[in-house]
């Protein structure tokens, strides 16, 4: 009983704490909803404008998209380089696109716009037909079991498989297909969100208009611009002004990495060579920024809008008047015509031909026809003259002289030294091309005037403090070559001149010691008249515009100004100025210079029966210069050690005029014509260049 009565007080007691716990319970489940609404307010309207910018982020996308390059201008404003504007139809890839769905897309616009110009290769059509899948499971059904099966095929194999037997076919295809296969390829190569051209050249207006009218069915397809570099005054700078590459051919693939990091797509088109890669950065421009609405129901292209046009590139302006360029090259195809029909370019490697502003450095002119030896083919080569490097012979002969005189071995009151030829054993006299005895003496404007190789030498023996006897010994400082280059390239000769273009070369110094240590000194003493390291074409205008203007040696550029075109095309707003740079200043005195300068008058001016360039002396206003002939030999890259290279001759110019007041300086080279010829093709182009200039620039 007393059990009894307890159980009941004990399940009494139970049963009345469950409403309790439910209670706790009931509790906290309301505490928490109170702190999920609270934090939910609390987001909304302290974060809900982020949220919705996220969330704007993922259904509306900005994709960018290309603007025409800056212009290039002549330094009178003519346009060197132009953009050509036209329409194009334009496809940017959605997001989580299939192949059936840019099939689709494909086979709707066929339609409409034709490809006829392009030509679909058997991969794009076998690549459009499988990918219906429907044709893809006809395919397979036909083909052998072992190229099917997929036991022992992985499904890459099997379709590479599908693709050789639908080619083996020999389907017949229509045009229509045809042109979707070429669409398909286009737009599958486009990465998502990124715009391609589809169709760019030849785009009619009928075409155009069909696409407009069923853009709505087309989705991600648009009508835009695009342009095409073109030159309306002719292409007679294009080998320095470079080119851009084609949509299809996209970024160098030996740049690939660094034009990505600067924010380039693939299919990005860029400057490849010369100017128009030097100056990438400026001419790209920046690319306009399109939204592109995706629909969040089939992840589709819905609607495409510009939020931002763009802005086109810089433009340039260059140091070149176009009309004396093309006189330039005028000049030089006819004279090195001429050479070829006197039948002296057997070996030859071309001509070239540079005009500048000795007081600035900026480029005139610049011409250049490169020519292969084994075939005779002649090219355009203008940036030969930056980039290919010659022994130029007695053309620096005025460095030597200079050199003589900084250094004290001669000076202006007493430069005449015995015109005593020079004997080393083993080998053939060294002397001038004039007869033995025909000088005994020379100073050193007349030693420049009968360009003597004597007189250098004899120079550079007291230049280099050497002991010599004849047929007996000779010796010099082991830094005899050291001395003399450390002068010559004070001028511009064997350095890079500095020149706003890439791929520019040093030239080549010749070795300085045999195989067993000996310093060459007969080598040393070719070099005091040119007849042992080769320099560029660049390099010798630098150099004798170093002697126009009174020592300084000036950057050589061809970019005159940066700036923007206005939209109309019809004004160039300048932005920046290049400004003539020194690059260093010789260290001779005026007394010093003047003795050169003497020398370069009379090899136009004098009376010597051996002066070398008296055919320039009736050009007005007057000419001062120097000629230079080396001996050279042909070089085979096929066979570069040959002992028994056929022996060529190397013909040069370097002068400036007027003579008192300089206001052009050029230099001309036609390298290894035949070592018997006769002509005067360098002197012809010279002739030509300054008369040219100065009918275009009459002297007030």
């Amino acid at each position: 009983m007393k059990y009894l009565k307890k159980l009941k007080n004990s399940t009494k007691k139970s049963t009345s704490s469950i409403p309790t716990r439910m209670n706790i319970l009931l509790g906290v489940i309301f505490i928490l909803f109170a702190l999920l609404i609270i934090q939910s307010g609390h987001l909304q309207l302290n974060y809900g404008s982020r949220f919705r910018a996220e969330v704007d982020t993922s259904d509306r996308n900005l994709v960018q998209a290309n603007v025409p390059r800056g212009i290039m201008y002549d330094s009178k404003g003519r346009v060197l380089v132009g953009n050509e504007s036209k329409n194009a139809i334009t496809y940017t890839r959605g997001m989580n696109l299939t192949t059936k769905g840019m099939k689709e897309i494909s086979d709707d616009l066929s339609q409409y716009i034709s490809l006829d110009g392009e030509s679909a290769t058997n991969q794009d059509l076998a690549t459009y037909y499988l990918s219906d899948t429907r044709n893809y499971s006809d395919l397979l059904n036909k083909m052998p079991k072992d190229q099917t099966n997929s036991a022992n095929l992985s499904s890459t194999q099997i379709y590479a498989n599908a693709v050789k037997y639908y080619i083996s076919q020999k389907p017949q295809v229509s045009d229509r297909q045809k042109s979707a296969a070429i669409i398909l390829r286009k737009i599958s190569a486009a990465s998502m969100l990124s715009t391609v051209y589809v169709k760019n050249n030849n785009l009619t207006d009928k075409e155009v208009a069909l696409v407009a009218e069923h853009l709505s069915e087309l989705p991600g397809v648009n009508i835009g611009t695009d342009w095409t570099r073109v030159y309306p005054n002719g292409d007679s700078v294009q080998s320095i002004i470079g080119r851009v590459s084609s949509e299809q051919a996209g970024l160098p693939s030996d740049r690939l990495q660094y034009y990505l990091t600067q924010g380039y797509l693939r299919n990005d088109r860029v400057g490849t060579s010369y100017l128009e890669r030097q100056y990438e950065p400026i001419l790209r421009g920046t690319k306009a920024l399109n939204q592109v609405n995706i629909s969040s129901s089939d992840n589709t292209i819905e609607e495409i809008n510009t939020v931002y046009p763009g802005a086109k590139g810089s433009s340039l302006t260059f140091t070149l008047d176009l009309q004396y360029q093309q006189m330039i090259s005028d000049s030089l195809n006819k004279y090195y015509q001429k050479a070829q029909a006197d039948g002296v370019t057997k070996y030859s490697a071309g001509a070239y031909a540079v005009a500048t502003n000795p007081k600035t450095g900026a480029i005139l002119g610049i011409a250049g026809i490169g020519r292969n030896p084994k075939t005779g083919e002649t090219y355009s080569d203008a940036l030969g003259t930056i980039n290919h490097a010659f022994t130029m012979g007695s053309v620096v002969k005025g460095a030597t002289v200079l050199g003589g005189l900084m250094n004290g071995a001669i000076s202006p009151q007493s430069n005449t030294l015995p015109e005593e030829a020079i004997y080393l054993r083993g080998t053939p006299v060294m002397k001038s091309v004039y007869p033995l005895g025909t000088f005994s003496s020379l100073n050193a404007q007349t030693a420049l005037e009968v360009s003597s190789n004597i007189y250098m030498m004899q120079l550079t023996l007291r230049w280099l403090k050497a002991g010599y006897v004849a047929n007996n010994y000779i010796t010099m400082p082991q830094d005899a070559f050291v001395q003399m280059r450390n002068i010559y390239s004070q001028f511009g000769l064997g350095v890079k001149t500095g020149i706003d273009l890439p791929s520019e070369v040093a030239g080549y110094p010749g070795r300085p010691f045999d195989s067993k240590g000996n310093l060459l000194s007969g080598s040393a003493l070719a070099l005091s008249f040119g007849n042992y390291d080769g320099y560029t074409v660049m390099q010798l205008a630098q150099y004798v515009s170093t002697i126009a203007n009174g020592g300084y040696r000036m950057k050589p550029y061809l970019v005159k100004s940066i700036g923007q075109t206005t939209d109309d095309n019809k004004a160039f707003i300048t932005q920046h100025t290049n400004s003539p740079e020194v690059l260093n200043k010789v260290d001779f005195t005026p007394e010093q210079l003047q003795v050169v300068k003497e020398g370069f008058s009379q090899v136009v001016h004098g009376h010597n029966a051996w002066g070398t360039a008296h055919t320039l002396a009736d050009i007005e206003p007057s000419v001062a210069g120097k000629t230079g002939t080396a001996q050279t030999f042909y070089y085979d890259p096929d066979n570069p050690g040959n002992p028994n290279a056929p022996e060529t001759t190397t013909s040069s110019f370097v002068g400036y005029a007027p003579a008192d007041d300089p206001q052009i300086a050029i230099s001309v080279v036609f390298p290894d014509l035949d070592v018997n010829s006769q002509g005067h093709y360098n002197l012809d182009v010279a002739h030509e260049m300054f008369t040219n200039y100065f009918k275009l620039n009459p002297q007030k």
